[in-house]
């Protein structure tokens, strides 16, 4: 599309950057001293510079010596955590989850966790994410949190077989309440916790109900190699295979981490009869010393998307996908034995393209392109840590940090601008949450929401 100056104005022009852009066969490249025309918050078109002018326009963003990539996308978190953050150090996984975290929820209220998701949305516009993907309690309050701060999401109430029938009905009704809220700018989930956490009778009564209404599944699975060796020894199966059983690789299905992926499991997961994407979140997993890594370079020779993903800022510290999409390239080198693999523009693929597929998003996020809603950000590129640059995708992904996003839009709105967080009082929500914690992490009253024994 070339625009014309005889064209009503444009919401917002940006001007005079370097635009990544995906060619036919879906490889990275780069448009320098380009422009990019945002009107009703779809990317009209993708131009130069000199084209767009004396274009009108209702606002001008001048990128000069900046990068505009689509928003980034946390395939996976547990945003309200951010209350956590710090709180479970140097521990292993069982201890983690049995003697801080799930005591420490058993205290959760809604108000917690609103205060929690303001602070994540927050710090994910800072770093350029601009969705995500949301597995957790009390989502209502995640929501709004979303309507109000102008990101993007796809939220699930995740539940737990413990929690009674009630649990998973909460989720239905969470998903079929908020779909397509906040201008279309919510998808929604069934949210099972695990195939651990969670039986074989409300796995498959979750696959129904996913057929039944149309939405995907959101779950963890196969998160590291004990939990797939313990499902071995106690039911002769897979996490994987459980879920084939249970019908949820029928659905349209997300599925967390997936360290724990056997050779097993590849077949399983290529004839699954829905779309299948896992999240990737690396720093945990060596955090965590867990022996293995999401096999990316096996799920995607079947035909899977991975996306990236921090997990919850209790286990990882960060909600920063910047810092995920580099240790998810370093990490697929050393475990495959080979330099050439995970490149920078296969990086930058899977934040993409692929993160977008991953999260039901693949045909309206991901990436700059005329029809695509304008997701964007912006990345200064002017400092002594990014010059000179050889090769840009490889600037991007090993010398960038979240901190060199510059401005945020998400649907043409400008979330952040030149630093400046324009949608959360940060200072008011960290007063409030800071009155909170003594509360919300007292452990005396020896509670769990649940117990990990895989």
């Amino acid at each position: 599309m070339t625009p014309s100056a005889a064209d009503s104005p444009a919401d917002l022009i940006i001007s005079a950057c370097t635009v990544l852009v995906h060619d036919d066969q879906e490889r990275i490249g780069f448009e320098e001293d380009a422009a990019i025309l945002v009107r009703d918050g779809v990317v009209e078109a993708v131009t130069t510079t000199a084209a767009a002018a004396d274009l009108p326009a209702a606002e001008r963003l001048d990128a000069r010596g900046q990068v505009a990539l689509p928003g980034l996308i946390n395939c996976h978190t547990h945003a309200p955590m951010v209350a956590l953050r710090g709180l479970a150090e140097d521990l292993p996984t069982q201890e983690w989850f049995n003697d801080v975290v799930w005591p420490v929820e058993s205290n959760l209220t809604e108000k917690d966790v609103e205060l929690g998701a303001r602070l994540a949305c927050a710090e994910m516009i800072r770093a350029g994410v601009t969705c995500f993907a949301d597995h957790y309690f009390a989502m209502d309050a995640v929501a709004r949190v979303v309507a109000d701060c102008g990101m993007r999401a796809l939220l699930g109430e995740a539940y737990f077989t413990s929690l009674g029938p009630e649990g998973r009905e909460r989720s239905l009704e969470f998903a079929l309440r908020h779909r397509g809220s906040a201008d279309g700018r919510i998808t929604t989930a069934l949210a099972p916790h695990s195939p651990y956490t969670v039986d074989d009778t409300d796995l498959a009564a979750t696959a129904r109900l996913a057929g039944e209404h149309g939405l995907p599944v959101h779950l963890h699975a196969a998160e590291n190699r004990d939990q797939t060796e313990a499902s071995l020894a106690r039911h002769g199966v897979t996490p994987i295979e459980v879920l084939e059983r249970t019908g949820i690789l029928d659905t349209d299905v997300l599925l967390a981490h997936g360290t724990g992926i056997a050779e097993r499991d590849l077949p399983v997961l290529e004839r699954a009869a829905g779309r299948t994407a896992v999240a990737t979140a690396p720093r945990g997993y060596l955090k965590f010393a867990w022996p293995d890594t999401t096999p990316v370079r096996a799920l995607r020779g079947i035909g899977v998307d991975v996306g990236l993903a921090t997990d919850g800022a209790a286990s990882n510290n960060s909600l920063d996908v910047w810092e995920s999409m580099a240790l998810t390239s370093l990490v697929q080198k050393s475990s495959e034995g080979d330099p050439r693999w995970l490149t920078s523009r296969q990086a930058l693929h899977h934040a993409t393209l692929q993160s977008a597929r991953a999260v039901g998003l693949g045909d309206s996020v991901g990436s700059i392109a005329p029809g695509r809603r304008a997701d964007i950000v912006l990345v200064d590129l002017t400092g002594p840590h990014t010059q000179p640059v050889h090769d840009l995708a490889a600037t991007l992904v090993h010398s960038a940090r979240s901190a060199d996003v510059r401005t945020t839009i998400v649907d043409g709105r400008i979330l952040m601008r030149d630093r400046t967080l324009l949608t959360i009082d940060v200072p008011m929500v960290v007063r409030e949450l800071e009155e909170r914690l003594p509360a919300l992490v007292d452990r005396s009253h020896g509670r769990r929401i649940q117990d990990y024994d895989t």
